[in-house]
């Protein structure tokens, strides 16, 4: 019992140390966490230069497994202090990001060049902004999700409209320009009516016929009106999610349930009624 005990403690405090960051530890931890992923895909960009990596490939072999021991450490710490690991941590999002960030490496020792994949590291970068709670950074990111989710309908149906859009220009240009003029398939009209409804223009593909270049005007003019669309959508959508949304700055997770938005002064779980830590490691 009193070896159990000491367990579920340590357990605890290293909840508290790597899944929060209310604690001085916990927000060192974080810190030093922030930066070593920041320096692994620093590394990795400097290694992909022929220059650089030739004078100090051996250095930067060292730290990119010093990172990845470090970080697979880390990686195996969480699903000990986690509560149903398979379900709430390994098989969850940030799990996964976890996963694919010690991934690389091994994969280098039988698939060459596959190291520089480590650059997905940065994505990790999502959890640290939560983790630290950043009032600016998690408060922006929280309306922005879930103003998104508010317009996701309206933005599928935008998009849908958008398909039929190209897939119909593209085609009426393949008939009306053919092979000679560059458009040989459907697929590379549509590729054309992408590029220039969106205002990009490679100009690598131009219609000559004076009906090609009528259509392709008004695909133009079009693009700007589109561009308007989505965005008119996630303003109005913004707008109404931040008036309503109320920020918390706590990073209490729940050690039971993983659920990681209490509201500031909260005692308890509000999923499974577990007390939440007040301890200050």
């Amino acid at each position: 019992m009193e070896m159990e005990n000491k367990n579920s403690n340590i357990k605890h405090r290293l909840h508290v140390i790597i899944a929060e960051a209310d604690s001085p530890a916990g927000k060192a931890f974080d810190i030093i966490l922030l930066i070593a992923i920041l320096f692994s895909v620093l590394i990795v960009m400097l290694d992909s230069v022929a220059s650089i990596s030739e004078k100090f490939s051996h250095l930067f072999f060292i730290l990119e497994w010093t990172f990845t021991i470090f970080f697979t450490l880390e990686y195996l710490l969480r699903i000990y202090i986690t509560n149903k690991a398979l379900k709430n941590y390994i098989l969850s999002f940030y799990g996964i990001i976890d996963f694919l960030a010690i991934l690389p490496t091994y994969l280098s020792l039988v698939l060459v060049g596959s190291h520089f994949m480590m650059v997905i590291r940065i994505f990790r970068l999502i959890r640290v902004f939560r983790i630290l709670k950043l009032g600016r950074y998690v408060g922006a990111t929280q309306v922005l999700r879930e103003s998104f989710m508010s317009s996701r309908h309206k933005i599928a149906v935008f998009l849908e409209i958008i398909f039929t859009i190209v897939v119909l220009m593209g085609s009426i240009m393949y008939i009306i320009e053919g092979p000679e003029n560059g458009f040989t398939s459907i697929p590379r009209g549509i590729y054309w009516a992408i590029v220039t409804l969106t205002t990009v223009g490679y100009g690598d593909i131009a219609p000559t016929t004076i009906a090609g270049q009528f259509i392709a005007s008004t695909i133009m003019i079009l693009g700007y009106a589109i561009i308007a669309v989505p965005t008119g959508i996630m303003t109005s959508e913004l707008n109404k999610t931040g008036k309503k949304n109320k920020v918390n700055l706590n990073t209490q997770i729940c050690e039971i349930c993983q659920c990681d938005s209490h509201d500031d002064d909260a005692k308890f779980c509000k999923i499974c009624g577990h007390s939440l830590s007040d301890q200050i490691v």
